[in-house]
């Protein structure tokens, strides 16, 4: 039997069920969806499986409010529903042995730079992020931000050579805990009138450091010090 044929059986709305029950099998249906699916869940496809009176974000809501005593929760991110471990459990997933790369990525200060210009400025090239962050951007970092899936090669630049451009993917917006890149930080908001382009870097660097908490102080600057 087809998926589209069993989804049509499904009965979606439930009117047999008291209103309480009715909203626990509700609740029951959008956490196996979601705890299910590799990807994160589109609203379209949990309205699939839920009656037409069902408003999905208390849904999600009610499900959440369950979760307040476990390590992990349902966020929005990548255009649709994820389960994901809370941030603060990051630093211990890493040091479990054999799960190096549990938990989101850690990026060092400079590739945290260069993701950001490429966020907000993508799709760009290699010589427009150096030019851009002020420092030269290597082919090292952008194969280390590739090999976390959070950046992919986008279209070739318009210029001699046709350089590679590089824009972000999904799997940015799922480890930035972004529902698509409309929710980055508003530079307008943060940058004064006058500000430097210096400046503004900063303002972006921090504002994703500040919402992310990703970039690792201490080895990390070390690094980065001793790369430039």
């Amino acid at each position: 039997m087809s998926r589209a044929a069993t989804s049509a059986r499904l009965d979606r709305d439930l009117p047999d069920l008291p209103a309480g029950m009715r909203w626990r099998e509700w609740m029951m249906r959008a956490e196996a969806a979601i705890f299910a699916s590799p990807k994160p869940v589109p609203r379209e496809t949990l309205a699939g499986i839920v009656g037409d009176a069902c408003r999905l974000d208390a849904l999600i809501a009610d499900i959440n409010d369950e979760l307040k005593a476990r390590p992990y929760e349902i966020v929005f991110v990548a255009g649709g529903f994820q389960f994901r471990t809370r941030p603060r459990c990051a630093e211990t997933l890493r040091a479990l042995a054999g799960a190096r790369d549990a938990g989101p990525p850690a990026f060092t200060k400079l590739e945290m730079l260069a993701l950001s210009a490429i966020a907000y400025q993508q799709p760009i090239t290699r010589a427009g992020l150096s030019r851009l962050v002020g420092h030269d951007i290597s082919r090292d970092i952008l194969g280390r931000l590739k090999n976390t899936g959070v950046i992919a090669a986008g279209p070739r630049a318009p210029q001699p050579g046709a350089p590679i451009a590089w824009v972000t993917t999904p799997r940015f917006l799922e480890v930035f805990a972004l529902g698509s890149l409309r929710d980055l930080p508003d530079l307008d908001a943060m940058a004064a009138d006058d500000a430097s382009s210096g400046e503004v870097e900063d303002s972006v660097e921090a504002a994703l450091d500040d919402a992310l908490g990703l970039i690792e102080e201490g080895a990390d600057d070390a690094q980065d010090d001793a790369s430039l």
